[in-house]
Formats: C-alpha cells, sequence, structure tokens
C-alpha cells in the first residue's frame, strides 16, 4: 500500500498544478509504463496533466503506482481516465476528461480507494475538468450499464477466519449463507505485471446460489484486491493454499464474505462437511 499511498500524497501537492500556457513535448509511451500500454495511442504530452515532466522519476514510477487501483476493476474506464492525464494524447489540441467522465470514475473507484485508507484526491477534484459542451473525453455510453445485474464485491470488515474448525460448523456456515466455494488464493512473492493476489485454477462450487459460473473466479479476485487488508491477513506468499469461502450477496448485488476456512490436509471435518452437504438439511 506504501507506492499507492505516495501516488496519492504527490497528487495532493499544490506544485503539480498545470499550466495550460506552457510549452509541451511529444515523446513515445515507454514500455515499462505498464498501466497505459493499451490505451489505443502511442505518444503522449510532457509535461502531463499532473505537472509532471520527467519520464524516469515521475512519471513512469508514479503511473505504476496506480496499477492497483487499475487491477480491482473498479470502473471500466478508470484506465482511460487516469492515463489521459498522466499520459495524454500528443494532439494539435489539449484533450482532458470530461467532468462527468471523472464523476462516473470516482463514484466507482473512490468507495475502493477509502477500503484501502485513502481519500480521493484532491487534483482530480471534478470541477477542474471541462463539461461536455468542450472538447474532451467523455464516458462511454456503452459502459453505463455494464454488469448491472452482476453481483459486484464490496468493502467489508474482515470475515470469520477459522482454522480446523468443527464440521457442524463449516455446515452450519453453508446453510446460512447464499453461496460456498472451494479456491486457490497465492500471493506473489515479488511485485510483477500480474496482480499480488490470485485466483489459482478453478473455483468449484459447493452451494453456487446466485453466483455464475463465468464470472465466479475474476468476482473473487476483485474481493481479494479491494479488501486489501483482509488479504494480506489472510495470505502468506509463496504457494497457493486452498480455501473454503462462503458469503453472502445482498438486495442491492453487493457480495460480502461471511466465514474463510483455510483447508489443509489435516482437515478431515471440512472434507465429510463437503461430502455430507449434498444430502444435509438445515
Amino acid at each position: 500500500m506504501a507506492p499507492l499511498l505516495a501516488a496519492l500524497l504527490a497528487l495532493l501537492c499544490p506544485a503539480l498544478a498545470f499550466d495550460m500556457g506552457q510549452s509541451t513535448r511529444c515523446v513515445a509511451i515507454p514500455n515499462q509504463m505498464r498501466v497505459c500500454q493499451d490505451v489505443g495511442y502511442s505518444e503522449m504530452r510532457l509535461p502531463n496533466f499532473l505537472g509532471h515532466s520527467n519520464l524516469e522519476s515521475e512519471v513512469v514510477p508514479r503511473s505504476e503506482d496506480w496499477r492497483p487501483l487499475l487491477q480491482t476493476g473498479c470502473h471500466p474506464q478508470a484506465q482511460a481516465f487516469l492515463c489521459s492525464l498522466i499520459a495524454p494524447v500528443c494532439l494539435d489540441t489539449f484533450i482532458q476528461p470530461c467532468r462527468s467522465l471523472c464523476v462516473s470514475v470516482r463514484t466507482s473507484c473512490a468507495p475502493v480507494l477509502s477500503c484501502q485508507g485513502h481519500s480521493w484526491p484532491e487534483a482530480l477534484d471534478c470541477d477542474r475538468f471541462p463539461d461536455e459542451d468542450d472538447m474532451c473525453l467523455s464516458p462511454h455510453p456503452k459502459f453505463t450499464l455494464y454488469g448491472k445485474d452482476l453481483p459486484k464485491p464490496a468493502c467489508q470488515n474482515c470475515p470469520s477466519v477459522e482454522h480446523s474448525p468443527a464440521m457442524k460448523t463449516v455446515l452450519d456456515s453453508f446453510c446460512h449463507n447464499d453461496f460456498a466455494v472451494t479456491a486457490k488464493i497465492r500471493r506473489r512473492r515479488v511485485p510483477s505485471a500480474e496482480p499480488e493476489f490470485d485466483i489459482e485454477g478453478r473455483v468449484e462450487f459447493i452451494h453456487q446460489g446466485p453466483l455464475l459460473p463465468y464470472d465466479t473466479q475474476h468476482l473473487l479476485q476483485q474481493w481479494l484486491l479491494i479488501n486489501l487488508k483482509c488479504s494480506y491477513s489472510l495470505v502468506r506468499p509463496g504457494r497457493s493454499q486452498l480455501y473454503v469461502l462462503t458469503g453472502e450477496v445482498q438486495s442491492d448485488g453487493k457480495l460480502g464474505m461471511t466465514h474463510i476456512f483455510p483447508w489443509h490436509k489435516r482437515d478431515l471435518n471440512i472434507a465429510v462437511a463437503t461430502r455430507k452437504w449434498k444430502h444435509h438439511r438445515c
């Protein structure tokens, strides 16, 4: 979390205000600037809209600091919004994000930052951006209803983690929750282009409830990346660990975890509970 915090604190600095009247230059987006590699253009303008002018010491490292937020999938246009500021397209005119795009991204992503202990940066105050009467980057219509009816992971207090539970405890959790799954979770030891927390292999359903097979693996990974404090306490770096996870989907579509059972080879009670579940009466 330290790199992301450093990025947010840097954004709050008044010295980063951008002057539209200053001279600028166009440079190629460097390969190491991975968060903006697939935005649809290859050249960016420096200084950028956050006032950064040095690629190696400012632009690239601070762009990478935003990757943990983008990996949560908090908004389908979050990358376009952020890259329009850190790596603005090099055209004859300045193209900023529209105020409406900022508001849309802020609405979805600010709660994720809050969950991770940070507020929406003042430098990204949506009032500073132009309205749609001007030339600016606007929200894409096809994204307005994206994933509307699918469950969405919620920021929450850390769920109960129980080691070596009794069989009754596991069966009661299956009964009192909307879904129960088994999944292998891995935490990478070193920074990479991939998310630090990963659902490895297939997610197996014990009790499917409202979850959809094609969406569940991505949904659980989003939960891990949004609830980083819980994830850090749950998963050690290194080898993947098998878990049984149970949870609920609220009426507003928000998904939350209620119980997590690390499933080790010695945990016979979990194995017996999963076998008995098919014929168990709650």
